[in-house]
């Protein structure tokens, strides 16, 4: 392992071949010692090796999901076009089903978290349901209170919104 000399924070390693100190103090000894103090650790080499092979895997396992599919959808097709009268009214059908059951699932879980709400039983959520009622209600007092303060509008006397501007 190479001996490095320390001076304050900044590491200078040693110019191997070089006798005299005009050499050590030359832009190419500079340049290495600058490319040495920022080049990566072995951990953040083996990541990015890591990366690279783990993005490849996916990039090589995205390309033969694509070519499946695109040889899929081109084989399937003419039994897809000879069974579409089945197919369009099958889809709506079962479409319109979930949308139904999807909408009818979401509006009991509203009513259900409604009626815990009402009767005290502090439902999730319900701690943000109070606080948001809390800002809305001191901002409501806050403009009423405003209104009546500055509120000679109505009576010829309008002022300006920030006072003294």
């Amino acid at each position: 392992m190479a001996e490095t000399f320390s001076r304050g924070d900044a590491q200078y390693w040693p110019i191997y071949g070089s006798s005299n100190t005009t050499e050590r103090n030359s832009p190419y000894a500079s340049l290495l010692r600058l490319l040495r103090s920022h080049s990566p650790t072995s951990s953040q080499l083996f990541g990015l090796l890591a990366l690279f092979i783990s993005g490849g895997i996916l990039l090589f396992l995205l390309g033969v999901t694509v070519t499946a599919v695109g040889i899929g959808f081109v084989v399937f097709l003419p039994l897809i076009i000879i069974s579409s009268p089945v197919w369009i009214p099958v889809f709506i059908g079962v479409g319109g089903f979930l949308s139904v059951a999807g909408f009818l699932v979401g509006t009991l879980a509203v009513v259900s978290w409604a009626y815990r709400y009402f009767r005290g039983r502090h439902p999730v959520g319900s701690d943000q349901m109070d606080y948001a009622r809390g800002r809305i209600y001191d901002t409501a007092s806050h403009v009423k209170d405003y209104a009546r303060e500055y509120g000679g509008y109505f009576h010829g006397r309008a002022k300006d919104a920030a006072p003294g501007a």
